[in-house]
């Protein structure tokens, strides 16, 4: 008995050890240096990959219930040490996970908001600001730690695919979008990751192309939005790029990721790589990419080779898992967070229509066109984008949605009574050529490429009956784009098909001969040609991709139950040969498969430097079709009483703004500097600032204040890697657009400033 006893108590004491040494030090409880020092190399190097499909297989310590939620990637679990599985979903527009889940019955939507365009069009960073929190409260309660936005690559030129979910040919504006979004997002105590860091301009070659930018225009254009998301919003995750930046893949590049991100912006949290194959695994652990997504089996037995022959590290390895063990400490898998699958999307429908009202720009409305009466009946609605509203982009910028509103439905929603004859001829157009356009691709499409039915040809004699028996017309012109293809500048596209210009032409002979009105709304992702056209309708709505409410956010503000009050967040030029990066962009790419061996890809040199956009257009005085931060309102406004004083930090300006119409209305004041000659080139005048007032009713003020810093004034001197703000006289110039100025101060800098980087990119 005795003997039995013993050796029970010492295969329990083995036992002990033994699960003792399985279960090691726990995240959370025990240092995160006393976890590194116990972690086993392979279990360092599976941290450092994402379980990509092998996850959603249930292998490499995936949870399983998380798994099924659809979304774009997932970490992997090392269950002795405490370390969960997280989630990581798509996207800029919403979360984007899939609809239904294997041996669940319900259904799980999200909320379609407006594309980064519109809600830069706001110029509201506090719109913006419930707009994530919206976001991440989803993000949140479907079982998710980490939402894959938002996106804030410049608009370097108009036919990128993925504008659309990009915020801005400014940086300024960019940097301030993203900041707001990612504070939003983030206080639900879930995490954001900005992207694509840096210069994914194009979707053209976008794995393998190099974007030659130089070290002037890389800092003042493409890389300051990103340093002001960084400082102001603190992301829990950067997302490396699929490019290539001056001939090194940014997910390559140890000065970018790491000197310049790390050093230079004291950035804290880790680094992901965008969704890509396996590449120089080595190169990409050294250069900080804390982990590899979606990640393979390949990947994890690189890094333990590329550590056993000595091609990386140690050290790199865990400073990586480092950065991994205290990002997955904020997560909610983390906490163990109980997630309900319910959302209030009710609510969240509710922000993303005001975020819309707010991002819908009025281009035209010539003799009060708009608003229309109430209750105004035989409106005819014509061009299927009546009737197929486009809610927002392809590809991960898309969310499954619960509905999206059109503009009928929305017009109906607002009481306007619709002409009968133009809805039937329209609804059985698109369902004869949807079925139609179904049967040629056999059901089978790219996962970016939308079917979309293309315009009616409509008799002539037939619109102009309608116009005897309409009040007004309304025309709707749809475009879409997305992930994996850039749009192109012929017709359909940047340009009016022939269909099209046919029946803009014909509705508005037929109802100005009628002494009757023609509205046309844009739906679009981006910019489109305008210069030709725009003279024939009486008022032009610009409502982007506005979201699942954007028909019921048109109808209020042709109701005018909403005052617009967007402003453009780039510019509309008159021709697209106009914008000087177009002759070194893929607009006329035809498919042809990518050549490894071809050294020079003329449209990835970014030979215009800093003249993108209004800084281009404004200083080389090029007309333009309508300028950045241009839009109309049903009311008017005067700035008065503009002051500059000095402040520890920069400077600080108030200006009065005065609602003097007969409309309540909001109204946003931009700050642009013109700075002092300098031995470099400089544009006429840059964005500094911007603000927007409240809902002021008619004789209302409301004094704004604007704010810089002084290093804000600097300009980067490639001779030096130098950050320089010249001392002189320079202008401060306050306007309802940038070119529309209504105030003019002026100051003083004594001594120039002078701030040397480490980075040399």
């Amino acid at each position: 008995m005795k003997k039995n006893t013993f050796l029970l108590l010492f295969a329990c004491l083995i036992c002990c050890q033994t699960n003792a040494g399985q279960k090691g030090y726990q995240l959370g409880k025990a240092p995160v240096d006393k976890i590194i020092s116990t972690m086993t190399l392979e279990e360092k190097a599976n941290l450092l990959v994402g379980g990509g499909y092998e996850v959603v297989n249930g292998k490499r310590g995936a949870i399983l219930s998380e798994a099924k939620i659809g979304a774009a990637g997932m970490t992997v679990s090392i269950p002795r040490f405490g370390i969960p599985a997280t989630v990581e979903t798509d996207g800029p527009a919403g979360v984007r996970i899939s609809p239904t889940r294997e041996g669940e019955s319900g259904t799980f939507y999200c909320t379609g908001f407006p594309i980064g365009t519109a809600l830069a069009s706001t110029w509201n960073t506090g719109m913006v600001n419930e707009v994530g929190k919206a976001m991440g409260n989803e993000v949140l309660e479907y079982g998710c730690d980490v939402l894959l936005a938002p996106g804030m690559n410049l608009h370097r030129n108009p036919l990128c695919g993925r504008n659309f979910e990009y915020y801005s040919e400014d940086p300024l504006l960019i940097g301030k979008m993203a900041a707001s979004m990612v504070n939003g997002v983030q206080s639900q105590g879930v995490g954001t990751s900005i992207k694509h860091f840096a210069a994914n301009n194009q979707e053209t070659y976008r794995t393998e192309n190099s974007s030659d930018v130089s070290q002037r225009a890389l800092r003042e254009l493409y890389l300051k939005g990103f340093e002001i998301a960084v400082k102001e919003g603190h992301p829990w995750t950067v997302m490396s790029s699929y490019n290539k930046l001056n001939g090194v893949y940014t997910q390559e590049d140890y000065p970018l990721l790491t000197t310049l991100l790390r050093d230079d912006w004291g950035y804290k949290g880790i680094v992901m790589t965008d969704w890509t194959d396996t590449r120089n695994t080595a190169a990409q652990v050294h250069a900080g990419d804390d982990l590899l997504m979606p990640g393979n089996k390949e990947q994890v037995k690189e890094i333990i080779l590329a550590v056993k022959d000595g091609r990386l590290s140690m050290s790199d390895v865990d400073r990586n898992v480092k950065n991994m063990l205290e990002f997955l400490m904020k997560t909610p898998h983390f906490k163990h967070y109980q997630y309900t699958n319910k959302p209030d999307l009710k609510a969240h429908a509710n922000v993303a229509r005001e975020a819309a009202d707010e991002g819908i720009v009025l281009l035209k409305n010539d003799d009060n066109t708009l608003p229309l009466k109430k209750g105004e009946k035989d409106v005819a609605l014509f061009g299927i984008g009546s009737y197929y509203l486009i809610a927002g982009g392809t590809g991960s910028g898309d969310v499954n949605k619960a509905y999206v509103v059109n503009l009928k439905e929305g017009m109906e929603n607002a009481g306007f009574g619709l002409q009968p004859k133009v809805n039937t001829f329209y609804e059985k157009y698109i369902n004869f050529e949807k079925e139609e356009q179904l049967n040629e691709v056999n059901h089978v499409r790219p996962w970016w490429s939308p079917i979309l039915p293309n315009e009616a040809v409509i008799d002539p004699t037939y619109i102009q009956l309608r116009a005897k028996d309409s009040k007004v017309a309304i025309i709707s012109f749809t475009r879409n784009a997305g992930e994996g293809t850039d749009r192109h500048s012929g017709e359909g596209d940047f340009l009016l098909t022939a269909a099209e210009r046919e029946m803009l032409t014909n509705v508005v002979n037929a109802f100005h001969a009628e002494h009757k009105k023609v509205i046309v709304v844009l739906n679009t992702g981006g910019v489109v040609e305008t210069a030709s056209w725009k003279n024939l309708p009486d008022a032009i709505i610009l409502a982007w991709q506005p979201g699942q409410e954007g028909g019921n956010a048109i109808a209020d503000v042709i109701k005018g139950n909403v005052n617009p009050s967007g402003k453009l967040p780039m510019t509309f030029p008159v021709n697209y040969m106009d914008i000087p990066s177009s002759k070194n962009f893929p607009y006329d790419y035809k498919g042809e498969p990518f050549d490894a061996n071809k050294k020079d890809i003329g449209y990835t040199k970014y030979d215009e430097g800093i003249w993108v956009g209004y800084r281009y257009f404004n200083t080389f005085d090029k007309e333009v079709s309508y300028p950045f931060g241009y839009g109309l309102s049903y009311t008017s406004f005067t700035y008065n009483n503009a002051k500059i004083k000095r402040t520890k930090n920069g400077y600080e300006i108030n200006v009065k703004i005065t609602n003097t119409g007969k409309a309540s209305g909001k109204e946003v004041a931009e700050l642009y500097i013109s700075a002092p000659k300098s031995d470099i080139d400089k544009p006429t005048y840059e964005l500094k600032a911007f603000a927007k007032t409240m809902l002021l009713q008619p004789e209302e003020s409301e004094v704004l204040t604007l704010k810089f810093a002084a290093p804000d004034l600097a300009s980067f001197h490639e001779d030096s890697n130098c950050w320089v703000a010249d001392a002189g006289a320079y202008k401060v110039l306050i306007g309802s657009s940038v070119s529309d100025i209504r105030q003019t101060l002026s100051f003083e800098l004594k001594n120039p400033i002078e701030k040397k980087v480490k980075a040399k990119l």
